[in-house]
Parts: structure tokens; sequence; C-alpha cells
């Protein structure tokens, strides 16, 4: 997914890895979309509740989470390009014109 997304090589957008919201850490992040996007291993079906509280204070500070299993995206990387082509189409025109 990295390789992908990192040094604008995703449609122009700038995305960064491992970046700290607050008090978490995102596993990508577009500040220009305001999006946050998670690749979830089969941990997360233990801490659902937690998720949904970091998901709703990330959403209070303006960003939108979008998740996604490691499973799905490791067999259809797509559905995450799609997804964010999705929300950058429904947002503010990218800086580049790019979106």
């Amino acid at each position: 997914m990295w390789t992908r997304l990192r040094d604008r090589g995703f449609e122009g957008f700038k995305f960064r890895r491992q970046t700290r919201i607050g008090p978490w850490i995102a596993d990508f992040c577009c500040y220009d979309l305001k999006l946050v996007i998670e690749l979830d291993g089969g941990i997360h079906r233990l801490r659902e509740e937690a998720d949904r509280r970091r998901d709703a204070d990330l959403t209070r500070r303006g960003f939108t989470v979008l998740r996604f299993g490691n499973e799905a995206v490791l067999t259809n990387p797509n559905i995450v390009f799609d997804a964010i082509r999705a929300h950058a189409g429904a947002g503010p025109p990218h800086p580049s014109g790019s979106a």
C-alpha cells in the first residue's frame, strides 16, 4: 500500500505513514483531503469499541476515517484507491488540480 501512496504517487496526493493526530497514530493520512486510512488486522475485532471512540475523535478533528481489513486489501487493493478517489471527488479540489 505504502509504495503506491508515498511520494505523491497516488494522483498527486501527499500521504504520510504512521503519523500522529492528537493522541492517535494513523496508518496513512492525507492532510489535504483530511483523510485517514486504517488497515485492520484480526486484532481489531477484539477492540471495536476502542476503534469507534478513536474514529469519533478523529472525526471531531475534521478527518474522515476509512477502515479496511488487511485481507480485503491484500486480495483487492483497488478498494482502497477507489475509496480515496471517491472521497477526493466529494471534498475540496486538490491544490495541484488532480483529484
